[in-house]
């Protein structure tokens, strides 16, 4: 009986290892992967930084009508248009205080143990890093003309569009807003966005019960 138990222990301590994306001692960004509830996301190195190279999907679906939820531990998204297929390719949209899982202390939120929701500094570090331009952080395909993604750094970001705070979802193909973990005020907090129409990269602060996505960064 104690073998029995002492096994189904050792299965749950991995199953949670596991589910939470602690990194392997033998990770290495740009080629190791990572696995976070079922989800295996590629990691890229941009600058001196290591970022997961997908916006991050986790979470239950709930229709676009609803606020995200307010309880620790129970995390929900928003897919374009309702609809499963979009969260898979784009990844989850989430509430700022959502995505930071209601604790504005702590930058981890919903991001995998050993990874976190960058601060404000940090993305504009990865600014930076690309010299500041919007289509090398795009992937091939994302934006037109002087918007047309070159994905030169790898970041490989995708146009998700977003949840506005009303209740509808906009800006498919044409924008994509990353959420910091830095307040910009009661309301608000400070983003990252790049728009189809140009290569720039902007950093502003949004409504916190808008809908965006997030990526994120190594400890």
């Amino acid at each position: 009986m104690a073998k029995i138990i002492l096994f189904i222990i050792i299965v749950t301590m991995t199953e949670f290892v596991s589910a939470q994306g602690t990194d392997s001692v033998d990770f290495i960004c740009g080629k190791s992967t990572i696995q976070y509830f079922g989800q295996t996301y590629q990691t890229v190195k941009v600058g001196h930084q290591c970022w997961l190279k997908e916006n991050l999907n986790t979470g239950t679906m709930i229709p676009v009508s609803k606020e995200q939820s307010k309880k620790v531990g129970e995390i929900e998204k928003y897919c374009y248009n309702d609809d499963s297929a979009n969260c898979a390719t784009y990844g989850g949209l989430y509430q700022w205080d959502e995505a930071m899982q209601h604790n504005s202390e702590s930058t981890q939120g919903i991001c995998p143990k050993g990874w976190h929701i960058p601060t404000l500094d940090e993305l504009q570090a990865l600014s930076t890093a690309v010299n500041h331009d919007g289509n090398a952080l795009k992937a091939v395909g994302q934006g037109l003309g002087d918007g047309d993604g070159t994905n030169s750094s790898g970041f490989s970001a995708l146009l998700a569009g977003f949840r506005h705070f009303e209740g509808y979802y906009d800006g498919l193909g044409t924008y994509v807003y990353i959420w910091s973990s830095i307040e910009g005020g009661p309301d608000t907090a400070y983003l990252l966005r790049l728009t189809s129409s140009n290569g720039k990269v902007y950093q502003y602060d949004s409504y916190k019960t808008y809908g965006h996505s997030v990526r994120c960064l190594k400890d």
